[in-house]
């Protein structure tokens, strides 16, 4: 019986390996159809017609070279951008916080019930988080200190520190900074964040700064996009992205359990990323960009209110979480890799989903299943933003995602928390800590934030990231990773 058993094994395992090289064969043609019929057509012409091919293959050659150039200057966007480097922020050792220590914080505060002291502490054990993510100073003391001026400190220490690392990377001085786009969602004092950056750098009055507030944990994409747009009519400088948020400015002090979530998940980090429209910079840039895609569902009441800043009954401020906050990322993710997949996804996949689309309409939906487009064909890498452990379960389980694929975002959920829009920077700084990042890779940012929007943002990779060289928050302890992390 058992023999049979491993028989059977076997000619399964030898009939799945077939249909991987069917599959890999059926994508390559379609995807190089174009390439294959040209190169079949000038070999039919050799044959048939050796004595006057130098003539014809001179013609054929000239018009296929005149065509595929045709169309790969149409495809490309009309000024590259350029991914110089990037710096994530690690805090110092003293603003570490286990769960142990959160959760006696929490209790010396005066303002928690035994009630929610308890929902807290089991949201906490179910996060994902470890036991070395980051807070803020003025709320790691009893009683919490909220003020403008321990907001600022906390938001100024980050942003500096990753601003200053990301100069210190690429050599680039501050006067030769053109663009300036912030973000953080709520907390926004005046001057804005942007200008902080311009008076602490000292930054020429020429720059072009941009204050992004209220956009959420997706807002990191839409900053980078925004750049993208700003660099393609400017002409040759850098543009420097941060992205950020703040604790100490928002920490709920209230028993509404939909708003005390927040308290357990988000944590304190930022990320600078500086870009380039300069061709000299492609020979040391890191990446191209290559799609950014936003999509918005306001529009729907239910997404619009599924991330809601508001009061709670004792007109404590906090940010509410709906029950309905998984449906609306998973429908908002399914609008945005629709009209992803085109853009990036090879014909092969296409045609699949188009005939599957065709057959459920005509067939009915009930009789022929949705088919999922293979993303993986598309991209070698993939950072979604560390929300939640609830959030990546469900995106890996829609994508059909490998836990090795996941585990950039798990890790970083695992090490830093939710940081909200710079969190998909800890997982690309993970990437290439574990130097998984190679010549041509492509690397897909997936960020979801309130309103609700899910944006996506393409990267290829110009060179290999050699580990060895990178200076990241990982580098000191990349070997510790990947850790299990225990569901309770």
């Amino acid at each position: 019986m058992n023999e049979k058993k491993k028989t059977s094994l076997a000619n399964e395992h030898i009939e799945s390996v077939r249909l991987k090289y069917v599959k890999l064969c059926y994508h390559f043609l379609v995807s190089n159809a174009l390439y294959l019929s040209l190169i079949l057509t000038l070999f039919c012409l050799i044959l048939t017609h050796p004595s006057t091919f130098a003539a014809r293959e001179m013609f054929l050659l000239s018009i296929s070279i005149g065509f595929l150039a045709t169309i790969y200057s149409m495809r490309r966007p009309r000024q590259n951008v350029y991914l110089v480097n990037f710096a994530s922020f690690k805090p110092g050792k003293d603003r570490m916080v286990s769960k142990e220590l959160f959760m006696q914080l929490c209790g010396e505060l005066k303002f928690f019930t035994q009630e929610s002291l308890g929902f807290l502490n089991k949201i906490l054990e179910r996060s994902g988080l470890g036991e070395r993510t980051y807070g803020s100073a003025a709320v790691m003391k009893v009683p919490v200190i909220k003020t403008m001026v321990e907001a600022r400190n906390e938001t100024e220490t980050v942003m500096f520190g990753a601003i200053d690392e990301v100069l210190g990377k690429t050599g680039v001085k501050p006067g030769d900074i053109g663009i300036v786009v912030v973000n953080s969602s709520l907390f926004n004092p005046s001057p804005s964040l942007a200008a902080t950056i311009v008076n602490h750098y000292k930054l020429r009055q020429s720059v072009v700064t941009y204050n992004l507030a209220g956009m959420g944990c997706s807002a990191g994409i839409i900053s980078i996009d925004l750049a993208k747009q700003l660099l393609q009519v400017h002409g040759d400088t850098y543009a420097l992205v941060v992205s950020t948020e703040n604790l100490t400015n928002n920490w709920y002090k209230g028993n509404n359990r939909a708003m005390l979530v927040t308290n357990c998940l988000f944590r304190v980090g930022g990320a600078a990323v500086l870009l380039s429209n300069r061709s000299s910079d492609r020979c040391r840039a890191k990446y191209e960009l290559v799609q950014t895609l936003r999509t918005h569902t306001g529009a729907d009441d239910r997404s619009y209110n599924c991330v809601h800043q508001q009061e709670d009954e004792a007109n404590e401020v906090g940010v509410s979480l709906s029950k309905d906050l998984m449906v609306v990322a998973g429908e908002a993710l399914k609008a945005n890799i629709t009209a992803l997949g085109p853009l990036v996804l090879p014909v092969s996949e296409q045609l699949l989903f188009l005939a599957t689309l065709l057959l459920r309409k005509a067939l009915g939906t009930k009789i022929v299943k949705p088919y999922v487009p293979n993303f993986k064909l598309a991209f070698e890498h993939f950072c979604i933003h560390a929300g939640g452990r609830s959030v990546l379960d469900e995106l890996e389980k829609s994508l059909r995602l490998l836990p090795l694929q996941m585990e950039p975002s798990r890790m970083t959920l695992y090490r830093f928390g939710n940081t909200s829009s710079s969190s998909l920077w800890y997982e690309m700084a993970y990437l290439e800590a574990k130097g998984r990042i190679k010549k041509r890779d492509r690397v897909w940012q997936i960020g979801f934030g309130s309103g609700f929007k899910c944006n996506s943002c393409v990267w290829r990779a110009l060179k290999p990231i050699d580990p060895t060289t990178e200076i990241n928050p990982w580098m000191s302890e990349i070997d510790e990773f990947p850790v299990e992390v225990p569901l309770k």
